[in-house]
């Protein structure tokens, strides 16, 4: 009785650990749209007295997988300037993304 135990516990164990090692299928951050989005924006050479900027984006994706910019909420005019620079009219891979619909993006750049 005491082997059937273990190994009925050593058999869940197996089974366990095989549902948890399986991948499902994940976005990475490289294929969705604000992974794709940090990409663009990453390299920046700010030289600010604040610890972090902040925006609030807003822009919408073509069918050609083209991002244009409607706004950009901002305090500072660089970081405005910034943002229009980097993403408008710039391509994406368009996966989960519906062309026309109006996206809304918080974005931060710490110093």
């Amino acid at each position: 009785m005491r082997k059937f135990k273990t190994i009925t516990v050593a058999l869940a164990l197996f089974v366990t650990m095989g549902a948890l090692a399986s991948e499902g299928k994940k976005e990475t951050k490289e294929k969705s749209l604000s992974g794709q989005i940090y990409e663009m924006l990453k390299d920046n050479q700010f030289n600010v007295d604040y610890k972090e900027l902040s925006a609030e984006v807003r822009f919408i994706v073509t069918e050609n997988g083209e991002l244009i910019v409607l706004s950009v909420k901002t305090e500072d005019e660089v970081l405005d300037g910034f943002v229009k620079n980097r993403l408008n009219y710039k391509k994406v891979q368009l996966e989960n993304v519906a062309p026309g619909r109006v996206y809304e993006l918080p974005v931060r750049i710490t110093a």
